[in-house]
């Protein structure tokens, strides 16, 4: 099983926000190590990319914690108003310059500090409520608001979103994580609970998302043939039975040579995969009483 977020008896909103911040680059790293994942950099190789590779997403991740840190602090106990998305939009703006910063210019998180970022914000919000629906929508919540002060260029997954005309990430928050939670959880529990190991189960849920996702990484590589080849790659691998199974895992080495084939790697999935895991751990029993 995953590392969990204990809470201990009574928590400062200091206390709570060095844990999530904890939480949420253990998280990235595991997402980032966990293998086989077709595509992506893991723990074999950089997938289909030239510039990334997994100490490089390690570090990342690592150079995120300061500001989940100042995200969950800032977020300890207020509602979604305006104040708090601009707070929340100036430190993730912050963030990602430091991840950057950190990566000599390279994109290893942006899209993951958006994702993880609203997540850990809705968290502190009110941390008493903690089933992953509720957190979601707290997330929706601050997501569907306006920041006057984000700066207005175009990244190559709103590019794809524009051409497309498919939802990207700012609609995947905006709903709530429909991904997350009618996708991803949801697998990983049943995998789990069908006996799959912990690293097989958290394939599977990155393949769940793999399945439905418009994923703007893809389509900015490949376009809407290699959407649709992934889509499809993943849905034959769940319909085998997942990584748990021999024919599951054959047909998983099939869908990684076709994404390799088309230089597409699934980041939009990667992020939510490991927005997941956070979820996951959060939500798991535990008592909070708020000092």
């Amino acid at each position: 099983m995953p590392q969990t977020l204990t809470i201990g008896a009574v928590l400062t909103a200091e206390e709570l926000a060095e844990r999530l911040a904890d939480t949420a680059t253990q998280a990235l790293i595991d997402e980032a190590r966990l293998s086989p994942k077709p595509g992506l950099v893991d723990s074999r190789s950089s997938g289909a990319h030239q510039d990334l590779n997994l100490d490089l997403m390690v570090r990342s991740a690592h150079s995120l914690t300061p500001t989940f840190y100042a995200l969950a602090l800032h977020s300890w106990q207020r509602p979604a108003d305006i104040a708090l998305r601009q707070d929340i939009g100036r430190l993730g703006r912050a963030g990602e310059a430091q991840m950057m910063a950190e990566t000599g210019g390279v994109n290893t998180h942006r899209g993951a500090i958006w994702a993880m970022g609203l997540l850990v914000s809705a968290v502190a919000m009110q941390p008493e409520s903690l089933l992953p629906q509720h957190i979601a929508r707290r997330a929706a919540k601050i997501a569907a608001l306006p920041d006057a002060f984000s700066p207005k260029k175009f990244s190559k997954g709103s590019h794809a979103v524009q051409r497309y005309q498919v939802p990207g990430a700012r609609e995947e928050a905006q709903g709530g994580f429909p991904h997350i939670i009618d996708c991803a959880l949801p697998q990983l529990h049943r995998s789990r609970s069908l006996g799959a190991s912990e690293s097989e189960a958290q394939v599977d849920a990155l393949l769940a998302v793999m399945t439905r996702l418009c994923d703007t990484c893809v389509l900015s590589r490949g376009g809407l043939p290699a959407l649709n080849a992934m889509h499809q790659g993943a849905q034959a691998v769940l319909a085998a039975g997942g990584m748990r199974t021999m024919a599951g895992k054959q047909l998983l080495r099939h869908l990684e040579h076709r994404m390799l084939a088309d230089n597409t790697s699934p980041g939009g999935a990667a992020d939510l995969l490991a927005a997941t895991l956070f979820l996951d751990s959060v939500s798991q029993p535990h008592t909070i009483q708020i000092n």
